[in-house]
């Protein structure tokens, strides 16, 4: 199976979902026009991994911010998780979230109370805050 790469826009994030690793990354931005036009593949892409996962896949989210369209696909993707945790591999999510952005944490607590997958919280400084102190 092929790395899915998708370079970020101004409007969609970075997508680098890696079959070899297991190792699945969105970073940036979510706010397409159209959402299942973007999200379509890399939900198809992730359908056919879960056909042959390896035994331990990571998922890390870095969204400054996104739509509610992309947050319903964001949801299914983290549903599909629950799948290979039913299957006995070891799976969780690592969300990033800027130290000032107090809304992306809470975000990322409600998706983690959503599904059954354990994520881990890694909070990060503001890299203009970190240049102006």
């Amino acid at each position: 199976m092929k790395t899915l790469v998708i370079d970020a826009s101004p409007q969609t994030p970075k997508i680098h979902f890696d079959a070899i690793t297991g190792v699945m990354e969105i970073r940036g931005r979510s706010i397409p026009d159209q959402a299942d036009e973007f999200w379509l593949p890399i939900l198809n892409w992730f359908e056919g991994y879960l056909l042959h996962p390896l035994a331990n896949t990571v998922v890390k989210i870095d969204l400054e911010y996104f739509n509610i369209s992309s947050s319903k696909r964001i949801l299914f993707l983290l549903y599909k998780l629950n799948e290979l945790s039913e299957a006995g591999k070891e799976v969780h999510v690592e969300w990033y979230y800027r130290q000032s952005d107090e809304d992306m944490y809470e975000v990322g607590q409600d998706y983690a109370y959503m599904v059954k997958v354990p994520f881990v919280f890694k909070e990060y400084i503001d890299p203009d805050i970190a240049i102006a102190i």
